[in-house]
């Protein structure tokens, strides 16, 4: 493994906000552009530290984010012969011993590296050991001597957890690994994970089989009794670490939590044994799960082996058999699980032996994968004399019963409080009266119904809930249709008058051919200047920005962050995505994210997204909101209000010639080279009028977009109040 962290080209690009092909262009345009210093012909790879002291000193960084500098020494670490998580395991234990024993870090950390190199890894051992006990500490596989890289990584490690805490650290830390190992790690997102532990009620123990991170066992009570099992023994560690950086320093050690690692089918780690809840986000769509090796175990009721292409069933019968009798099992599945014919004798045995109780269509985004909109299937282990047979169908992937919208897919437009308020309300109250012979609450029509499992049982046994519960009534009825026609009526109203929106056709150019109030633009910097098509001298960006008349802030992959709904009074964050719709923010920043002190959006600001496209917005009353962070994918632009007119740059910014001129080119993506960007030198007031008729064009815009929703709003509830016979047909028909 190198002994410094190195950066490829694509991470250099990451750093500086630019495109791949930028980071080319550098090392073309160049001479000293800092030398490869290994990897391939096809992809060199930089020293970090080279790369660092160039992009500062030429202004295209200012400094490399703490959480960048840890996360590439972690990547130095790296084994490539290994496994890709095993640093950060290291790092784990690291901010365990911060966790923990501050104290004792604080007196190491005087220590020289020469001591430290020896004295750490023993300290760390004994922490571990008292908080985890000793078959955990075994697992952390720690080495008694460190070296230069893995006391720089400590050092780093001790400054992160002192700007967030050890435990927030440790989830930028996971947060990133994640994202870099999307097809090897799913990880249950924090709102679902609270969703099933709430389902789950007050169980005192608790099983997850499939622990992965730990999501499911994090959003437990610190007191319940958690229990897991993972296939890979590096993330069953991860997932031991987190959970004892998430309990409170003061908790009594060691720890009532017990991990273990090994395949929970093939080598269950806990045979015979039951629990007062199993939760559960089981690996999708296994061939080899081993279905011919168990073919006799006794966790399938009366001999009924799953299929080999239902290995999710399978992962069902595993949950139910280590449920208690009247216990509650609960897990995320694919929608395809409910309807699969190879599945059906399985499906049928859940309703005649009533442990099947209630199958919960969620939104797109609930949990990966993302785009797919899963299923909750929760099951009660059947008890002696038990004879109820009814099974609760819930749809909550629409927003609200009676729309015609349904939820955007995207983990960032899932509206949790309403999501969970949905769910736990309707089952709360069918498990009530389940369990206490109670009647039961009355269907909802477009939301639940109880259905006789009896009922369910015929050729297909489809449980998808689409297929059982009865639609809404039509949006509003005919008053609610006859508001959305008026509003609509409105806004055509309004943009069939030229006047109220569009500028004056006929009207002279603004343009100042002879640049004599450069000065006051805000433009004289010396050279720069190029043929204006009608507006005569021009000035870029960059130039504006080395002037100091202009801010460029860029965010590259932006900061971690969290779906609004669940943090009501975080702050919001803009992706590339909000900024292109027009929506509102979909998430909040991390709380660990926010101690880094990226720029803010203030009144004036613009912005725009870093693949071009035509966007540019002036933060304000009628555009994206102030005191938003950056996302994904966004450029911020600051301009001096008395030098640049904030929507007379929006204006170019969405111009043709400026993402023709500006745009650079990577392998399969354009992106917009913002620095290069050119502007009319123009006096302010000139500016000022061009960027009125700007901004009149932007609502223009913005008012087509809306009348364009709501029309399919309007021809979406007409459709199915037809449909439905509660409404007829205009007379002229």
């Amino acid at each position: 493994m190198p002994d410094r962290p190195e950066v490829t080209a694509v991470e250099i690009a990451r750093l500086a906000g630019v495109g791949r092909a930028a980071v080319s262009n550098w090392r073309r345009r160049h001479p000293d552009f800092p030398r490869p210093v290994g990897g391939t012909d096809s992809s060199p790879a930089f020293a970090l530290a080279e790369v660092e002291t160039w992009l500062r000193s030429q202004g295209k960084i200012a400094e490399l984010p703490l959480l960048e500098r840890v996360w590439r020494l972690v990547e130095t670490l790296r084994d490539p012969a290994g496994h890709p998580a095993a640093p950060l395991v290291q790092a784990g234990a690291v901010l365990l011993l911060h966790h923990r024993e501050p104290a004792q870090w604080a007196a190491l950390a005087e220590q020289p590296d020469t001591r430290l190199a020896t004295a750490l890894p023993r300290a760390l051992a004994d922490t571990a050991r008292t908080v985890l006990g000793a078959d955990g500490a075994a697992d952390l596989r720690r080495s008694g001597l460190l070296g230069s890289t893995e006391l720089d990584l400590a050092r780093l490690l001790a400054r992160l957890a002192a700007d967030t805490d050890p435990a927030g650290a440790f989830e930028l830390l996971l947060t990133r690994y994640a994202e870099a190992n999307t097809r090897q790690l799913a990880p249950t997102p924090p709102e679902a994970a609270e969703l099933l532990a709430a389902v789950a009620g007050d169980a005192a123990a608790v099983l997850d089989p499939a622990t992965g991170l730990g999501a499911l066992l994090l959003a437990l009570a610190p007191t319940t009794d958690r229990h897991g099992q993972d296939a890979d023994p590096v993330t069953t560690a991860l997932a031991r670490l987190r959970l004892a950086l998430h309990a409170p320093a003061t908790d009594a050690v060691p720890l009532p939590v017990d991990l273990r690692p090994g395949d929970a089918l093939r080598a269950d780690a806990h045979p015979g044994r039951t629990f007062d809840a199993v939760l559960c986000q089981p690996p999708y769509n296994e061939r080899d799960w081993g279905h011919d090796e168990l073919q006799f175990d006794r966790r399938w009721p009366g001999g009924l082996v799953p299929p080999r292409g239902e290995s999710e069933l399978a992962w069902v019968l595993h949950c139910l058999a280590h449920t208690r009798p009247g216990g509650l099992a609960a897990l995320l599945l694919p929608p395809t699980v409910a309807a699969r014919r190879a599945g059906r004798r399985v499906r049928a045995e859940l309703l005649r032996s009533g442990a099947l109780r209630a199958v919960v269509a969620l939104p797109a985004g609930a949990a990966p994968p993302y785009g797919v909109p899963l299923h909750l299937w929760v099951l009660r282990a059947p008890r002696p004399g038990d004879d109820f047979r009814q099974v609760l169908m819930l749809d909550a992937a629409s927003t609200s019963p009676g729309s015609a919208e349904v939820a955007e897919g995207g983990r960032d437009k899932v509206r949790w409080p309403e999501l969970r308020r949905t769910v736990l309300d309707a089952w709360q109250a069918f498990d009530l009266a389940a369990r206490e012979g109670l009647p039961l609450p009355p269907d909802r029509p477009g939301r639940h119904r109880t259905v006789a499992a009896i009922d369910l049982l015929d050729d297909e046994t489809d449980l998808s809930p689409a297929r059982h519960v009865p639609p809404a009534a039509p949006l509003g009825g005919a008053a609610g249709l006859s508001h959305l026609g008026g509003r609509l009526t409105e806004l055509l109203a309004g943009l069939a008058d030229p006047a109220t929106l569009l500028p004056d056709p006929t009207g002279d150019s603004t343009a100042d051919p002879s640049g004599v109030a450069a000065s006051e633009a805000g433009a004289g910097v010396g050279a720069g200047v190029g043929a204006g098509a009608g507006h005569g001298p021009v000035v870029t960006l960059g130039e504006l920005v080395r002037s100091g008349l202009l801010e460029v802030h860029s965010s590259g992959t932006g900061a971690p962050t969290r779906p609004a709904g669940a943090d009501p009074t975080g702050t919001p964050v803009l992706t590339d995505h909000d900024l292109v719709t027009g929506g509102a923010p979909g998430a909040v920043l991390d709380r660990a994210a926010a101690a880094d002190g990226g720029p803010l959006t203030r009144p004036g600001d613009v912005l725009v997204p870093a693949l071009g496209g035509g966007v540019a917005r002036v933060v304000g009353p009628a555009g994206p909101p102030v005191g938003a962070a950056l996302g994904r994918q966004l450029h911020l632009l600051r301009p001096d209000p008395a030098a640049l007119d904030p929507d007379f740059l929006a204006g170019h910014l969405r111009s043709t010639a400026a993402a023709r001129r500006a745009a650079s080119h990577a392998s399969t993506t354009t992106r917009l080279d913002i620095r290069r960007v050119e502007l009319p030198r123009l006096p302010i007031a000139e500016q000022r009028r061009l960027g009125a008729a700007f901004a009149r064009l932007a609502a223009f815009d913005a008012t087509l977009q809306q009348a364009a929703a709501l029309g399919r709003t309007l021809t979406q509830a007409a459709t199915d109040a037809l449909a439905a016979g509660t409404a007829a047909p205009p007379s002229s028909l």
